[in-house]
């Protein structure tokens, strides 16, 4: 299992355990404020921003033209923002950080 960390707007730590899937559909099934995934993780809504963990954005990787198209429109865009839709949950995320954008 794969165990991710949200920090939500209201500076709220939560840990979840998933295996598979994306980052943005484990946010939505276990309820962390402030991850809709308004699309259903086609990259086409942004409702699923996070800001990487400097320490682990090695780990995600730079985001793909079309979520970066995506990020354009969103405010609170930092060079660690990835749309969680894109993110899929594999080992190497074990202990990732996210923090929800605002």
């Amino acid at each position: 299992m794969t165990k991710i960390t949200f920090i939500t707007s209201d500076n709220e730590s939560i840990t979840v355990e998933g295996h598979s899937g994306s980052v943005m559909q484990l946010a939505v099934q276990h309820g962390i404020k402030g991850i809709d995934g308004d699309c259903g993780g086609v990259c086409s809504c942004a409702t699923c921003h996070v800001h990487v963990a400097e320490d682990y954005f090695e780990k995600t990787g730079q985001a793909g033209d079309i979520e970066k198209d995506m990020l354009e429109f969103e405010d609170n865009v930092s060079e660690f923002s990835r749309l969680s839709c894109q993110l899929e949950i594999n080992d190497s995320l074990d202990g990732l950080v996210l923090t929800v954008a605002k």
